[in-house]
Parts: C-alpha cells; sequence; structure tokens
C-alpha cells in the first residue's frame, strides 16, 4: 500500500507552523532574498530509506518553485555518506523546510531501519515481524508505512481493521467462549478473530472457541513451544512481549507464525540525517 498524500499534507502543514512561527529570522536577516542554492539530504549513518517523497513534499510546500529530486526509493538501505535527496532553488526557501523535512525523514527512516534489523534477525524462519498500533498519535499512516519499507507488516491500522479480542474484552464479556462466539455472530464475513491469551489454559479455550489466531503474550519460550504443539496446525500463533532485537530469534524459532513489536513505532532511534550545501547556483 503505498503512502498517500492525504496520509501526510495536513501533518506538514501542522508541521510547518509549529517550526516556522512568523517567519525564519536568521535566514531572512543573513541570506540575500535572491540566493539560490543546491543541497542534498545525506545519511550520516547506515540506514533504511523511508519518506522521500515526504520530505521533498515539504519543501514544495514551503515553495512550490524549489526543485527536489529523489536520489533514493523507499525501502532501499544506504551506507552512511549516500545522498537522498537533494532540493535546489531559493535558499531562504530551503532553509524554512530545513528541520521540518529532517523531521520526517529522520523518524521514518529509523522505524524502517529498526524494522529492517528485526526481520534480518528471523531470516531463514517462516516468521513475520509485525508493528502494533502504538505509533506516534497522528503519524499511524507514516509509522505504519515506514515498517513495510523495513520489511514488516501491518498489524491492525484501527480498530474496525479485525477483531483483537483482549484481556479486558475477556473479563467485561464473561470469558473467551462467550467473547468469540458473538464476535464470530455479527463479524463481517471472512473477518479474522484473535484472542489474547496469558495461559495455556486460555489457548486451550481459545482453540476449542474458535480462535482463527492467538495471541501469546509476555509467555517465556518453553511455553510458546507448548502453545503451539496445542494449536497442532488448526490456529496461527502471534507471540508479544519482550521482543528484543536479541532475544526475537529465539521467539521465531519456538514456530510462531508472527511477532508483534511495539518498539518498532514507540521506540525507535531517529536516524542522523544532513542537509549540506553542494554549490551555489549560477
Amino acid at each position: 500500500m503505498p503512502l498517500q498524500e492525504s496520509d501526510f499534507a495536513g501533518l506538514i502543514d501542522v508541521a510547518l507552523a509549529e517550526d516556522i512561527g512568523h517567519g525564519d529570522l536568521t535566514s531572512d536577516l543573513t541570506v540575500p532574498p535572491d540566493q539560490q542554492a543546491r543541497l542534498e539530504m545525506v545519511a550520516r549513518e547506515p540506514l533504511v530509506a523511508a519518506g522521500i517523497g515526504l520530505a521533498a513534499r515539504v519543501f514544495e510546500r514551503v515553495d512550490p518553485s524549489l526543485q527536489a529530486q529523489l536520489l533514493v526509493t523507499d525501502g532501499y538501505a544506504v551506507d552512511a555518506g549516500a545522498s537522498l535527496l537533494e532540493v535546489s532553488g531559493n535558499a531562504r526557501s530551503i532553509l524554512l523546510a530545513e528541520r521540518t523535512a529532517l523531521n520526517f525523514l529522520g523518524r521514518m527512516c529509523g522505524v524502517a531501519t529498526l524494522t529492517a534489523a528485526y526481520v534480518k534477525a528471523v531470516e531463514g524462519t517462516s516468521t513475520r515481524i509485525l508493528d502494533t498500533r502504538k505509533t506516534l498519535p497522528g503519524w499511524r499512516m507514516l509509522d505504519k508505512y515506514a515498517v513495510r519499507m523495513g520489511g514488516g507488516h501491518n498489524h491492525r491500522l484501527r480498530l474496525d481493521d479485525g477483531i483483537l479480542i483482549k484481556d479486558n474484552h475477556i473479563a467485561l464479556s464473561g470469558g473467551i467462549t462467550l467473547a468469540v462466539a458473538r464476535a464470530r455472530a455479527g463479524a463481517p464475513a471472512l473477518t479474522m478473530i484473535e484472542v489474547e491469551c496469558d495461559t495455556l489454559e486460555q489457548v486451550k479455550e481459545a482453540i476449542a472457541a474458535g480462535a482463527d489466531m492467538i495471541l501469546l503474550d509476555n509467555m517465556s519460550l518453553e511455553q510458546l513451544r507448548e502453545a503451539v504443539a496445542l494449536g497442532h496446525g488448526r490456529v496461527r500463533f502471534e507471540a508479544s512481549g519482550n521482543a528484543t532485537l536479541e532475544r526475537v530469534r529465539s521467539i521465531a524459532e519456538t514456530g510462531v507464525d508472527a511477532i508483534s513489536v511495539g518498539r518498532l513505532t514507540h521506540s525507535a532511534p531517529q536516524v542522523d540525517i544532513g542537509l549540506d550545501i553542494r554549490f551555489d547556483a549560477a
């Protein structure tokens, strides 16, 4: 699913207004109004690209006369020193958009880069790396897109995007069996029903109730293996909780179908990207 303009147009406007205020006092006082420049966004560390086109739109939003050229395709891994985006035109306009464009790109590349590290860690297994809804408010589509660019897969985009019966639903509905029965009775056709389980007894109940997928929450490696064995191929399993980069392969090797990792979007470090002047335009 490609990133749509509607996913970020409003965010760009909010971010620019937040950063610019009434104008760039420093640039207005030090840079001649007709100064032309050519600058490049440069990776200062190895990263996986995500949001290059969005960064270009930030510059174009500030000044439609600016010319932005994408030098890397989203989803590609690059080394430190690689040029990601070139922008040319009025120097004041470029500097006005600089920080906002870098903020978007730094976060999105950070999410994609961390996701790629998780995907590499489980390479050779059949386990998929999933994200969660633990995203930056307002950034849901951008965070989810960045995960895909890193090779991961999206869990639910929104609450209306699937049925996941969690501990509070189970408590409030009177148990797993009742919750699954009610969900099945009212769910649209072909909707998958997933149940969160904390214990192996709950896993047995969820299987008997007809769950399509079971989320194994904060279980030990031994419990994960036992749960998968209980399924006998009749149900898919997702592991969640304490899925650190150091531990994720061990989790995958228990046989689970997917591992959801909240830190992909709630704790990904922003990568270091700079905007460097290449030369003044003639």
